[in-house]
């Protein structure tokens, strides 16, 4: 059973950083192209960032050049380090398959960015 467990969310002050975790179970980790989506409330969920098998990256425009997706392929982990945050970036951060996610998702990590 595919699952993903994530964390490092938390409060942060505008132009603060944090580094977002998430660890797969369950699939083939080095073969899949892993996704960072977040959604906030009454909003759809969103694909912000994701990372090929290659270890190539690909954003959304509104967190281009602020954060940066990595993996670790040993651990069957993803990071997404996110830097001079903003209120706009404040979500739920999922990590999943992409584009394409699988069904189950797991709980998600809360990140509030507020002075």
């Amino acid at each position: 059973q595919v699952q993903f467990v994530e964390s490092g969310g938390a409060l942060v002050q505008p132009g603060g950083s944090l580094r977002l975790t998430c660890v797969a179970y369950g699939l083939v980790f080095r073969d899949r192209t892993i996704g960072w989506y977040r959604q906030s409330p009454g909003q759809q969920r969103e694909l912000v960032a994701r990372i090929f098998p290659t270890h190539s990256a690909a954003y959304v425009d509104s967190v281009k050049g602020r954060f940066t997706i990595s993996r670790d392929n040993s651990q069957d982990e993803v990071f997404l380090q996110m830097n001079n945050l903003t209120p706009e970036d404040t979500a739920t951060y999922f990590c999943n398959t992409a584009p394409a996610p699988e069904k189950s998702w797991g709980q998600g990590t809360q990140v509030t960015v507020s002075s």
